[in-house]
């Protein structure tokens, strides 16, 4: 009973003082938004980083010529670029790879080709890639109308087109019509044979907006740039067998490259999930960044909170000596003001919860994650306020504590 006639005291004095009680509120929510808004943001691109990079196969490793790093300002290291991967290369190691596993080979055409339909044009940034008849599944693509490429046309050089759901959509009323017309890519015809599935609505990958065209059509009627590398891409039939395959074509790849043996690889070997756990692994320093901001910002709340709960101290030194004078002991007072900088702090962290929590998940849903609930980051803000509200009450409370009833009483 003593518990919650003490709540009641705290609620009724905090409801006294309005104004004051508000923007102590106020400045504690701002820090517990910062904290809970920008760590569920961050939980967000983590997810939807994790899922773009999980739709290429957890099973899946690639071959390149370049090494994948992200660089985060003007930090971090260059990546390592080897000479380029040429297509005997490539197809020699596809030929040559007897592993239980799927070998695709592929090389980025143009990332600025424009495609046309009637008087229909897409914009100068689809990514055309030239593939084999491996590729599609390799890489975790759905047909969604018609079908991938035959060995027949990937041999000969077919001039047949895959489309990405995005172009399929913007060209054709009906995806489905794509199917068996025939556009222009630059200056030359392709049939449509088929338009695959989106991959999702993920933001870090854009992987609807790619047409695909037989790897030696490609490279006969293209002219690729100096850059150009091919890359190789294998999935292997079981996930335990990843090691297992990564190591069997590091050492193919070599006899293929011809790489001596007391030197280094000349090539990358890429799993599916390296790129993805760099890009996590980055986002640790916005982390501590909001981390900073929200711990500055509640420093101030607290200081802030100190400063109303001595004013409160002064302004109620008689009702403090009338308690005292009817039995109240020095602990009684001292809980008492610990109760209400305790209250007035998780009312700034649960107002603070709520605005993050929208705040963060607005940001998610923009990096194409769902709406979902941080509890860890919601218990923490929790947690963060309750030692919040120690801190800045503790001071007051035994300065409140320690008045002698007598003086207490006289004081106007």
């Amino acid at each position: 009973m003593q518990f919650f006639e003490q709540i009641k005291l705290a609620f009724r004095s905090i409801t006294s003082t309005k104004l004051r009680t508000v923007l102590t509120v106020i400045i504690i929510a701002l820090g517990i938004t910062a904290l809970v808004g920008i760590l569920t943001a961050v939980d967000g691109m983590k997810r939807s980083i994790s899922d773009s990079f999980t739709s290429m196969g957890a099973n899946s490793f690639s071959i390149r010529n370049k090494e994948m790093v992200v660089r985060m300002g003007e930090g971090g290291r260059k990546p390592k670029v080897f000479k380029a991967i040429t297509y005997d290369e490539a197809q020699r190691f596809k030929n040559e790879f007897q592993f239980p596993a799927t070998v695709a080979i592929s090389v980025r055409v143009s990332s600025i080709a424009s495609i046309e339909f009637g008087e229909k044009k897409t914009n100068p940034n689809v990514g055309l890639i030239s593939i084999d008849e491996n590729y599609l599944k390799v890489s975790g693509y759905d047909i969604q109308y018609g079908r991938g490429f035959s060995n027949h046309e990937v041999n000969e050089g077919s001039a047949v087109i895959v489309l990405g759901s995005d172009i399929a959509i913007r060209l054709f009323k009906k995806s489905s019509q794509a199917v068996n017309e025939m556009i222009t890519v630059g200056s030359k015809k392709y049939r449509v044979v088929g338009v695959l599935a989106s991959k999702g609505v993920s933001k870090f990958l854009s992987s609807d907006n790619n047409a695909f065209i037989p790897v030696l059509n490609g490279k006969r009627n293209w002219s690729l740039s100096a850059n150009s590398s091919y890359t190789i891409s294998i999935a292997v039939n079981h996930y335990q067998l990843l090691e297992a395959a990564v190591s069997e074509s590091q050492s193919l790849f070599r006899v293929v490259r011809k790489t001596p043996l007391a030197e280094e690889n000349d090539f990358e070997i890429m799993r599916s999930d390296d790129l993805a756990n760099e890009l996590i692994s980055n986002l640790q320093y916005v982390t501590w960044a909001c981390i900073f901001i929200a711990i500055v910002t509640l420093i101030g709340a607290a200081i802030g909170l100190m400063n109303i709960m001595l004013v409160s101290i002064n302004e109620r030194t008689r009702e403090i000596g009338i308690s005292k004078a009817i039995g109240a002991t020095n602990k009684i007072v001292k809980q008492q003001f610990l109760t209400e900088a305790i209250m007035i702090c998780q009312l700034g962290g649960l107002l603070g919860i709520i605005l993050g929590l929208l705040i963060g998940n607005l940001v998610s849903s923009m990096m194409g994650s769902s709406f979902f609930i941080p509890w860890i980051w919601l218990l923490l803000g929790l947690a963060v306020c309750f030692v919040v509200g120690i801190a800045a009450g503790t001071y007051p409370a035994r300065i409140a504590a320690r008045l002698n009833p007598i003086s207490a009483l006289r004081h106007e």
